[in-house]
């Protein structure tokens, strides 16, 4: 059986899952295989992170980066509980009724960030329907806590959709992250068997509605591929985000967490990761991160410092 326990609490970490049929799990290539976490770096950053009492996403959604991460001292949080409301078909973090929030959260968040000396941050969430405004406000709190605590550290933020959370995006927009991310995930053909909870328009419109609001505000999108996707699908959505003004794209293999999940199509080859960066790159995105190991917060730092230096050489293109 592939039931997965979460070891805390002894339920089912995904109970809407555990009825459905079980699929392989394909062998992954050469090009996916990665080191086993260990390094003194990655405990020292797992020591902060527990001793705060936080939750990160590397762990919660098992990411197959977080020893290069955690080694270089970068962990993106997941804020407001580890439980979340919606069900995707391709995502790890557990599924159920969220605790209520903790207040003390945006401070302890901070100040983890100030410890570790972080230069550019990822904060992320889980899903939360069961609020009236989706955990806005309480975004919103993380970020102005970060700013004072840690003054010099860029933000970027990687939000739910707020679906149907009327005003609620706008709170988070003007608490004025540097990098507004939200992830399509997939084509919109896909959208009611890999992320049936959500609708692609709404997202489309969010990443939107943050220009809209704040032009010169980055926003950042990802897809995964290897769902049974075609090219021309991706190809699609890519034109939809520039439509949306969308100024940075990541693509990334889909990797399925356990047989109850979404099964993997296809390992997408890398020489297809860069066919897709060109194409994207041609298409007018400032930044793109196109690989089988890309995630919305790998390199992060790196990325953002990349984007930055593409706007300024736009900008004095334009003069």
């Amino acid at each position: 059986m592939a039931t997965v326990i979460d070891t805390l609490t002894a339920r089912p970490r995904h109970p809407e899952k555990q009825n459905r049929p079980e699929t392989p799990l394909l062998r992954k290539p050469e090009w996916l295989r990665v080191r086993a976490p260990g390094s003194a770096g990655y405990n020292e950053t797992r020591d902060i992170v527990r001793s705060h009492g936080l939750t990160t996403v590397c762990e919660e959604a098992a990411c197959p980066n977080i020893g290069e991460c955690w080694t270089q001292k970068h962990a993106t949080m997941m804020i407001m509980g580890e439980i979340c409301t919606r069900a995707c078909a391709f995502c790890n973090v557990i599924t159920g009724k969220p605790n209520a929030l903790d207040p003390t959260e945006p401070a302890r968040v901070a100040e983890a960030v100030a410890m570790m000396g972080l230069k550019h941050v990822v904060i992320t969430s889980v899903d939360r329907d069961d609020l009236e405004d989706g955990g806005a406000a309480h975004f919103a709190a993380v970020v102005h806590a970060i700013r004072a605590a840690a003054p010099g550290t860029t933000i970027e933020i990687l939000t739910p959709d707020f679906l149907r959370k009327e005003g609620a995006a706008e709170v988070v927009i003007d608490s004025a992250p540097d990098v507004f991310n939200h992830n399509l995930e997939t084509v919109p053909r896909l959208y009611l068997t890999i992320r049936p909870g959500a609708r692609y328009y709404n997202s489309l419109r969010l990443l939107e509605r943050v220009k809209d609001r704040d032009p010169r505000r980055f926003t950042k999108s990802g897809l995964m591929v290897g769902l049974g996707e075609a090219k021309e699908e991706v190809m699609q959505v890519m034109d939809d985000m520039r439509s949306a003004g969308v100024d940075f794209l990541t693509i990334g293999q889909y990797l399925q967490p356990t047989r109850k999940h979404a099964a993997v199509d296809r390992f997408v080859h890398p020489d297809e990761f860069a066919a897709y960066e060109a194409i994207a790159r041609s298409k007018g995105f400032l930044m793109v991160s196109a690989s089988p190991l890309t995630r919305s917060s790998h390199h992060a730092g790196e990325d953002f410092a990349r984007l930055k230096a593409a706007r300024e050489a736009l900008d004095l293109a334009a003069q």
